[in-house]
């Protein structure tokens, strides 16, 4: 989880909390929003295929998101060891209604689903999760 052995930043950017609490903490924070990872997990993975098939150009999905795909040279593990090594590269996601974006990869999408596992504060890929509730609409 530390920067320098799977991620050049880490997942836990300045966040002096450990994992577990840092895990409990985005678990308690979902079920006060009345979603699951799976749900947020879900919506992100619809909307980032929708920008891999963009090739690299922004374009516009269910009619309320442009979404533009940023590749990147590699692939990243799951920092928990499961299996599935996923490619590198950003998914710039905004809400054209109300112009909120994110940045989101594919790796993200599984540590939410498997993990519910945001990253930590700090973190330069951290997603809250009442962000992600707004900007999906869930």
């Amino acid at each position: 989880m530390q920067p320098g052995v799977l991620s050049l930043t880490g997942f836990l950017g300045t966040d002096r909390r450990n994992l577990a609490d840092i895990l409990e903490a985005d678990a308690r924070e979902v079920a006060r929003l009345n979603v699951t990872h799976e749900q947020i997990a879900d919506r992100l993975a619809t909307l980032v295929r929708c920008g891999l098939d963009g090739l690299e150009t922004e374009v516009v999905c269910e009619t309320d998101y442009r979404v533009r795909h940023h590749g990147a040279r590699g692939r990243i593990p799951c920092p928990w060891g499961h299996l599935g090594i996923y490619e590198k590269g950003d998914v710039h996601l905004t809400r054209i209604s109300t112009g909120e974006s994110v940045i989101v990869s594919e790796l993200q999408v599984h540590l939410i689903r498997t993990h519910g596992f945001y990253q930590g504060k700090g973190s330069p890929y951290r997603l809250e999760p009442a962000t992600l509730k707004r900007l999906l609409d869930l």
